[in-house]
């Protein structure tokens, strides 16, 4: 598989989490030549929340973990993430596959079935193979390792062309706070909630509600303002887990709250920046809106709209289309206030072209591989960033051929 051109050049260097262990393992669920099943395995009083897709017909693991979050959080916790299937649409049987992987789970791990979290991705209506994942937990209970983080990014990919992570460490009362964080994603992205799956984790010490609306609040700056190709997935988890090892509570802590969006801010451009087919990178910005809800609205109408996106692939400075989607988004919009910018490039003002704009400098801009497109609605002071990439063949390719 090519990997995509907006790829970092490399994994980061993730530090290690105290708390928390990690093992990967092959259960050719799908994948017949590489490691598919993720472990991750917390000491007794981490806190886990998560946020997880809103669809209705989202998938067993998703409503077995909605199901389970703010329990006692006195015993340790294991999250099992498998690729290849999405044990999504299978009805009874689906459930009953959540059900024999925890409890095998928990019986390797000697943890409460409630303390077992999972989550599965890939494709939709077929059964899991879960006697296949729990052929491998003997393995993956003998192999866990503080550092095996990047094993378990390179685990959980389904069309990902790169693992993803990132990681933040911050001093609080004179003591380090580590975050480090992984994710997969590249296709079905659309904010609604989290998209995709993304696993975080930190030594701080925060209670169960606390991080859980912390959560919740970043997830809305960062996770639901990316988009790919404006589908949601039946499976979008994102889980974080707070070991409390450092003995560091960052309770109401600024500087954690800015560390912690920092993570989740890298990993939804790394999402971005891995989207079927993409090559290009692209921020919406979106000012002079009548509420923030409206400028999110046309940010979110710019990035998904599908001519908008195959004219930044064909580096086409169409931008009759911006002005198309901004009159589609429902938010409140005035053509004679409207101000429409390519990077520092004033396109169009007044509801007219820019007298000082040039086809010439638009096309020049469009080359650039990470582009921004500003938007002014000339009305009050709601803002909104959107980030996104183009549409490409590829995208088509990698989605025509994704169960052959």
């Amino acid at each position: 598989m090519t990997v995509s051109p907006l790829a970092p050049d490399c994994f980061p260097d993730l530090p290690i989490v105290d708390g928390v262990r990690f093992a990967s393992a092959s259960a050719g669920v799908k994948y017949q030549d590489r490691n598919d099943v993720m472990l991750a395995v917390l000491q007794p009083g981490t806190s886990v929340a998560g946020v997880f897709t809103r669809s209705a017909t989202r998938s067993a693991p998703v409503l077995d973990c909605q199901a389970k979050l703010g329990r006692d959080q006195s015993n340790g916790a294991g999250i099992l993430v498998n690729s290849g299937n999405a044990n999504a649409f299978t009805g009874s049987a689906g459930e009953g596959s959540v059900t024999q992987i925890c409890g095998a789970l928990a019986e390797a791990l000697d943890l409460p079935k409630e303390r077992i979290f999972t989550a599965s991705t890939g494709v939709i209506g077929e059964r899991l193979p879960h006697d296949n994942i729990i052929g491998t937990m003997a393995n993956l209970s003998s192999t866990l390792s503080p550092e095996g983080i990047e094993q378990a990014a390179n685990a959980i990919m389904t069309t990902d062309t790169f693992p993803k992570g990132a990681s933040a460490t911050v001093n609080i009362n004179g003591k380090p706070v580590t975050i480090s964080g992984i994710a997969k994603g590249s296709g079905m992205i659309a904010p609604d909630m989290a998209t995709m799956l993304v696993y975080i984790f930190t030594d701080a010490k925060i209670e169960q509600p606390a991080l859980q609306a912390l959560l919740g609040a970043l997830t809305d700056q960062t996770f639901n303002c990316i988009t790919v190709d404006s589908d949601t997935s039946t499976s979008d988890s994102l889980m974080i887990a707070a070991t409390g090892a450092s003995g560091v509570d960052v309770t109401e802590s600024a500087g954690f709250t800015q560390a912690l969006h920092s993570v989740m801010l890298d990993l939804a451009h790394q999402v971005v920046r891995d989207g079927e087919g993409a090559t290009k990178f692209v921020e919406v910005r979106v000012t002079g809106a009548a509420s923030n809800e409206d400028a999110h609205k046309v940010g979110l109408a710019i990035a998904n709209s599908p001519l908008v996106k195959t004219a930044i692939a064909g580096e086409d400075p169409n931008w009759g289309r911006i002005v198309m989607a901004v009159g589609k988004s429902g938010a409140q919009a005035d053509r004679d206030r409207l101000t429409i910018r390519f990077g520092d490039i004033t396109v169009a003002e007044n509801g007219w072209v820019s007298p000082d704009y040039t086809e010439d400098a638009g096309a020049a801009y469009m080359k650039n591989q990470s582009l921004v497109i500003g938007v002014d609605l000339g009305l009050a002071g709601g803002i909104g960033t959107i980030w996104t990439c183009d549409l490409t063949h590829g995208y088509i390719s990698i989605n025509a051929d994704y169960r052959s």
